[in-house]
């Protein structure tokens, strides 16, 4: 299972939009309900800093994500929304809590 973890801060006038685009690509997953996929997304307190979290498990690895109309809206202009350009890294889970779903690793 892979994780990435995106980071990046969009300009002022742009966050708006920028989470107006983040909740179109929510209402699509919410509708597609794409198997292996699970995706959070997050606007920090100083409100224009935002991060994302992917973790994808599907058959052939592939990312449900990037197939959706909604995600390509988001990405596309992503460089002029930010003052600071988003930065991907892997991540490996140390352990996760909901109450639905435990998952603990070591």
């Amino acid at each position: 299972m892979g994780v990435i973890v995106v980071r990046y801060t969009t300009k002022p006038e742009r966050a708006e939009e920028n989470q107006a685009l983040i909740e179109a690509v929510f209402v699509e997953l919410a509708e597609n309900k794409p198997a292996g996929l699970h995706y959070a997304s997050y606007r920090l307190a100083d409100g224009v800093s935002f991060i994302h979290v992917a973790s994808v498990d599907t058959d052939d690895g592939s990312n449900p994500l990037i197939a959706m109309p909604a995600f390509g809206a988001f990405l596309q202009g992503v460089g002029e929304r930010c003052s600071v350009l988003p930065v991907a890294a892997e991540a490996t889970l140390v352990g996760a809590y909901s109450a639905d779903t435990p998952v603990a690793r070591s």
